[in-house]
C-alpha cells in the first residue's frame, strides 16, 4: 500500500524575512506619508503668520535699510582723510590764497535739457566750419527814439553840483563821489524819460574821480571791436583762461581782465606773472589804480556795466563774472543770443526767484546787504509804484546777471548807465535794481533773458575763491 503523504519543508527564517519585508514596506510608507503632512502643515503656519504680520515685517525691513544707509553715509563723512604727503600738507606762501577744487575747469561738454521728450542742447551754436566763416552783420539804423546820449561831467555847469573833493565823498560811507557825480532824485527821474537826446550820469564824472588806466592800455582798449571782459579787485578771484573759441575769434576778439594792485600781487604770489606784452595767456591784463569805492563789489560794477565807456569803439561786449570760465566761441555767442533773435541785450535770468521783493528777502537772509539799506531801496521802489509782478512785457523780471551780452548802441548804453546809478544809490546787489530799470525804462524792448541752462553752457562755474579786501584809504 502506497503512502500518499509527502513532506513540505517550512523555513522559519524565510517566513520571518518575508514578514519583515512587508512590515518595513508598510513602515516606510507610513513614515513618508507622515512627513509630507508635517511639511504641509508647517508651510501653512508660516503663510498664516506672514499674512498676519506683513505690515510689521515691511516696516521693520524699511527701518533696517534706513539705519544702514545713515550709518554708511555718516561713516563716510566722519572717516579720517587719507594721509597726505609733506608736499601736499605744505601751506601756500600767500596768506590769502585758498586752493579750490577745480573739477569744472576746462570742461567743454555741452549742457542739455529735455524739450517735448527730446534731449537738446541749451545753447545752439553754429557748426565750427560756419563759425569760421561768420561775419558781422551790417550796423543797423536804430529805430529807437533816443538818438544821442550825453554823459554829465563836472565841467557841465548846467546842473550846478558844486566843487566836491574825493576825501569828502569817496571813502566816508557815502556812495556818490567824484567818479559818479552827485545825482539828485530829480535828475534820477529825468534820466528815465525818453528823449531824442538823453543826458545822464554814467561814471567818469571828474578827472579826480579815480579808476585810472594807463595811456598804453587805453590805446589798446580803443582798438577793440568785440570784447570779452572780466575783473577781480581786492585779490578776490583767480583768472581762468577762456576756451572753446574759433581761430577767427582769436584774431577779432579782445579778452580783457581788469585787476587792481592787490589782485596783481596775489596772482603773482601764485605764479601768475604778467608778460612784458601785458598778457597772461589770452587775457590782456589792465591794472586799474585809484579805485573810487571802498566796496570792491561796487568797483566791479564799473567794467561790468560801463563797457561802452571803457571801450568807446566796440560794437559788442560780453561780460563774464570772475567766478566763471568762459568756454564758448564769442562770435558764436553773439550770433546765437543777439543776431539770431534780433536782440540788443542778452542777460542770464535768475534761476531761483522772479520777484524783486522776494529777492530782497533772500539778500537780507544771506547777509548780502543790511536790512536797513534794502528797506531804503524797496521804499523808494514802492513809492515809484514798482509792481510786484514776476514778469514784465512777458519776460522774467529778475536777472542773475553773471553774463551780459550786448550791442553797444544808444538804448543799451543808456540802460546800463541807469542801472549803474541805481546800484550806486542803493545796494551793490544789482539783481535788486535790474527789474526796476527794466520796468521803468520803456525804450529797451529787444532783450533776451536766456534760461539758466544756457548760462551753464556758456561757462564753467568755479565759485569765488576768496573774499576781496576792502579799500582802507
Amino acid at each position: 500500500m502506497f503512502n500518499n503523504s509527502f513532506s513540505i519543508t517550512v523555513s522559519d527564517q524565510s517566513s520571518d524575512e518575508h514578514a519583515d519585508k512587508k512590515l518595513r514596506a508598510r513602515v516606510r510608507r507610513k513614515s513618508k506619508k507622515f512627513g509630507f503632512r508635517g511639511k504641509t502643515e508647517f508651510t501653512r503656519q508660516v503663510v498664516r503668520q506672514v499674512l498676519k504680520w506683513w505690515p510689521f515685517l515691511l516696516f521693520l525691513s524699511a527701518a533696517a535699510l534706513l539705519i544702514f544707509e545713515v550709518s554708511r553715509i555718516y561713516g563716510k563723512s566722519t572717516s579720517p582723510p587719507p594721509p597726505q604727503t609733506a608736499q601736499a600738507q605744505k601751506k601756500p606762501d600767500h596768506p590769502h590764497f585758498e586752493k579750490k577744487e577745480q573739477g569744472n575747469l576746462n570742461r567743454l561738454d555741452p549742457t542739455t535739457r529735455v524739450v517735448g521728450g527730446v534731449r537738446e542742447r541749451c545753447l545752439k551754436l553754429l557748426a565750427p566750419e560756419e563759425l569760421e566763416r561768420l561775419v558781422f552783420p551790417q550796423q543797423r539804423v536804430s529805430n529807437s527814439p533816443i538818438k544821442k546820449v550825453v554823459y554829465i561831467t563836472e565841467t557841465d555847469k548846467t546842473y550846478g553840483e558844486g566843487n566836491f573833493t574825493k576825501s569828502q565823498h569817496g571813502l566816508d560811507g557815502t556812495r556818490f563821489n567824484l567818479f559818479t557825480g552827485y545825482q539828485t532824485l530829480d535828475q534820477r527821474d529825468q534820466s528815465f524819460k525818453v528823449n531824442k537826446t538823453a543826458t545822464v550820469h554814467c561814471g567818469f564824472y571828474s578827472e579826480k574821480g579815480g579808476f585810472k588806466i594807463s595811456e598804453e592800455d587805453e590805446l589798446y582798449m580803443h582798438e577793440c571791436e568785440v570784447v570779452v571782459s572780466t575783473c577781480a579787485f581786492g585779490g578776490g578771484d583767480d583768472l581762468y583762461q577762456p576756451i572753446g573759441m574759433s581761430e577767427q575769434s582769436l584774431h577779432k576778439v579782445c579778452y580783457v581782465a581788469f585787476w587792481d594792485e592787490i589782485t596783481l600781487a596775489a596772482q603773482e604770489a601764485q605764479g601768475q606773472k604778467v608778460g612784458e606784452n601785458h598778457f597772461i595767456g589770452k587775457w590782456r591784463i589792465i591794472v586799474v589804480k585809484d579805485l573810487p569805492f571802498r566796496d570792491q563789489r561796487l568797483n566791479g560794477k564799473i567794467p561790468k556795466m560801463l563797457a561802452h565807456r571803457l571801450f568807446p569803439n566796440s560794437r559788442y561786449s560780453i561780460w563774464v563774472d570772475s567766478k566763471s570760465q568762459f568756454r564758448r566761441d564769442p562770435l558764436g555767442v553773439l550770433e546765437a543770443l543777439l543776431w539770431r533773435s534780433k536782440s540788443v541785450l542778452a542777460i542770464s535770468e535768475h534761476g531761483a526767484r522772479s520777484s524783486v521783493y522776494d529777492e530782497a528777502k533772500a539778500v537780507v537772509k544771506k547777509n548780502k546787504a543790511t536790512p536797513e539799506e534794502v528797506e531804503v531801496q524797496l521804499t523808494q521802489y514802492r513809492k515809484d509804484a514798482l509792481p510786484e509782478d514776476k514778469r514784465f512785457n512777458g519776460k522774467k523780471a529778475l536777472a542773475e546777471a553773471s553774463i551780459i551780452v550786448r550791442e553797444h548802441m544808444t538804448t543799451t548804453n543808456l540802460f546800463m548807465c541807469l542801472w549803474f546809478n541805481e546800484v550806486v544809490r542803493f545796494t551793490s546787489r544789482d539783481q535788486l535794481s535790474f527789474p526796476y530799470v527794466l520796468w521803468r525804462f520803456k525804450a529797451l524792448k529787444d532783450i533776451n533773458l536766456f534760461p539758466v541752462c544756457t548760462r551753464k553752457d556758456l561757462v564753467n562755474s568755479m565759485g569765488h575763491v576768496r573774499k576781496a579786501k576792502l579799500l582802507t584809504s
